[in-house]
């Protein structure tokens, strides 16, 4: 028998973040909704714009506005000192960036305090940072930088309170709820693992704008008819205020002269 070859590898700080995020997240009874949206007349207001947003902005926006009248989606669960719910005042969107660390991709977050009042226009640039900016100058990307590389036992201490503790530090920490969108890569996860109380999630979006929308959601926290209707107005969401806000940038696209916005797909 040929004997096979090989040597170890030291975890990097992308990898060493995630198996933080997955042991944090372990025992969250995660549920997953879908819906099947129809967006057309989102894909048609976006196809009008030279460099649109990007869809996990739109959805971070849309999402946002749904949960500021929702507070169960504001709500987060936490252990100690005993059971209890904690409500956010107010929404706190955490986005999935991949970016090139030393190397290798890995997933940092950024995050947008209320994105239902931010407009689309901002959310880009901020975006467009995270995307772009050097990966250590990036102001929310350098806490989870500086703690992974801390060891593991005092990365685990941290972890634990700050996921069974204190609602405001998880809420800083993680925000309160997240978006990882891959289909623009041709393929998406069926579920998500999160300390956060929802995350959402999409498949490919079609040409006619059809798309599966996942919400995925700690049954602690919320019922499943809670995050049915959720989902409902997210669509409702997507196909008036969303699509209003793209047509009046490209309103206003036409009014000024063009600006040097980054592209974001």
């Amino acid at each position: 028998m040929t004997p096979s070859t090989g040597h170890r590898l030291r975890l990097s700080i992308p990898r060493r973040f995630v198996c933080d995020l997955l042991h944090a997240s372990r025992h969250i009874p995660i549920i997953t909704f879908e819906r099947r949206m129809a967006l057309g007349t989102v894909v048609a207001a976006r196809k009008r714009l030279a460099q649109p947003p990007a869809w996990v902005l739109l959805f971070a926006k849309a999402y946002g506005m749904v949960a500021a009248r929702r507070p169960e989606l504001r709500r987060t669960y936490l252990r100690l000192p005993w059971p209890l719910l904690w409500q956010a005042d107010e929404n706190v969107a955490s986005i999935a960036v991949e970016r090139d660390y030393h190397g290798e991709p890995g997933v940092f977050f950024g995050f947008i305090t209320a994105p239902e009042t931010v407009s689309l226009a901002d959310m880009m640039l901020a975006l467009h940072e995270w995307k772009t900016k050097p990966v250590d100058e990036i102001r929310p990307f350098r806490p989870l930088i500086k703690f992974t590389r801390l060891p593991l036992p005092l990365r685990r201490l941290l972890w634990w309170y700050a996921t069974t503790w204190s609602g405001r530090v998880k809420t800083k920490t993680f925000g309160t709820f997240g978006i990882s969108l891959t289909g623009a890569s041709g393929a998406t996860a069926l579920n998500l693992i999160s300390p956060v109380t929802t995350s959402l999630n999409t498949g490919v979006v079609a040409d006619d704008g059809t798309v599966d929308v996942r919400l995925h959601f700690d049954h602690r926290v919320m019922d499943g008819m809670p995050a049915a209707r959720a989902l409902v107005e997210l669509e409702e969401v997507l196909r008036t205020k969303i699509v209003a806000e793209l047509n009046a940038m490209v309103d206003a696209q036409g009014r000024e002269p063009a600006h040097a916005h980054p592209v974001t797909r």
